[in-house]
């Protein structure tokens, strides 16, 4: 994101139609850049997201939020900074997702816990999760798939982007409660098991929706979303619930900062990060990969990630998964 100055940043509200907030007198205004961490290469949907919101949230605080892109590790390899390095003074910021939460659960020495080592700022979208079969796959529907399974136990196979992702447990889970035995064939991204499936070297993609353009083109059927409601853009594809699970899988974010944060400097970037996603620049990003919005307050936010927590430890010891 390139520089601005000052003057230049707080004049960018009038004529992009965000208006600022009235901060109190008294209230933290940022007098430098703030770094937002994006724990993904640049490009993809979450990158996306959280960089028209950095755009939006310079244009009100008056100093640049800058994006910084720190791949690695499954998403986490900015985790152990924020936990551990960064100072709680509202100048560094991250994306806290599932996989932050959910990594010190699968290892023996875990480097951060997701309820004490961050400040959890605001909740913000999820993914479009589902399951996607080629066009020309023996599966018409969900039913099929899993009829197929019961018959042939291990022989139907599925891609995700890695071993104990969302969307691994989430299958894990579904397998479990239809009684079948599905083999998890894991690759580095979603796009990679898409491509996997339309070659023929999995039955099917179980992933965001990396398969969305496919779908749209009639390369590939889409057997089930795992939003709470049918996804607007698949609207004749069934949910998990309507298929008699009762799972919602969006596998929802949010801002993070270092632990310890001051909480008028939490409220001030609360504020502002709320009144950007519910705008319409945002609103239209989110769109555009059927992203849900999944707006949750500080205290909210941090409610969840708590009760998370222990979701997800209840799960993976249940099915026994381990990293290291």
């Amino acid at each position: 994101m390139p520089s601005m100055s000052r003057r230049a940043a707080i004049a960018l509200p009038l004529a992009g139609g965000l208006c600022a907030p009235a901060f109190a007198q008294g209230a933290w205004r940022p007098d430098r850049p703030i770094r937002l961490i994006v724990p993904w290469p640049p490009g993809g949907s979450a990158d996306a997201q959280l960089r028209s919101l950095s755009d939006l949230s310079t244009r009100v605080l008056g100093q640049p939020m800058l994006v910084e892109n720190r791949s690695g590790a499954g998403g986490t390899l900015h985790a152990t900074y924020l936990a551990r390095e960064a100072r709680p003074d509202g100048y560094t910021l991250g994306q806290m997702h599932l996989s932050v939460v959910r990594r010190p659960l699968l290892v023996s020495r875990p480097q951060w816990d997701a309820t004490t080592d961050f400040t959890h700022i605001i909740g913000l979208t999820g993914w479009l999760f589902g399951m996607a079969v080629p066009a020309n796959s023996r599966f018409a529907d969900f039913r099929a798939m899993v009829a197929y399974a019961k018959a042939n136990p291990g022989k139907v196979t599925y891609s995700t982007s890695g071993i104990a992702t969302t969307n691994h447990l989430a299958m894990e889970q579904i397998a479990e409660r239809e009684g079948i035995e599905l083999l998890h064939v894991p690759f580095r991204g979603s796009n990679e098991g898409v491509t996997a499936a339309l070659g023929g070297q999995v039955d099917m993609v179980a992933d965001s929706s990396a398969w969305a353009p496919q779908v749209d083109a009639g390369q590939m059927r889409l057997l089930s979303v795992w939003s709470a409601e049918r996804a607007p853009r698949f609207p004749t594809v069934p949910t998990l619930k309507e298929l008699g699970h009762d799972m919602v899988v969006t596998s929802n974010y949010g801002i993070s900062g270092p632990p310890r944060m001051d909480s008028g400097v939490v409220r001030v970037l609360h504020d502002v990060f709320k009144d950007a996603l519910m705008g319409a620049e945002n609103t239209r990003v989110r769109e555009q990969f059927d992203m849900p919005l999944v707006y949750l307050s500080t205290e909210q936010y941090t409610d969840f990630i708590r009760a998370r927590v222990d979701q997800e430890r209840a799960i993976i010891n249940r099915l026994g998964i381990r990293m290291e």
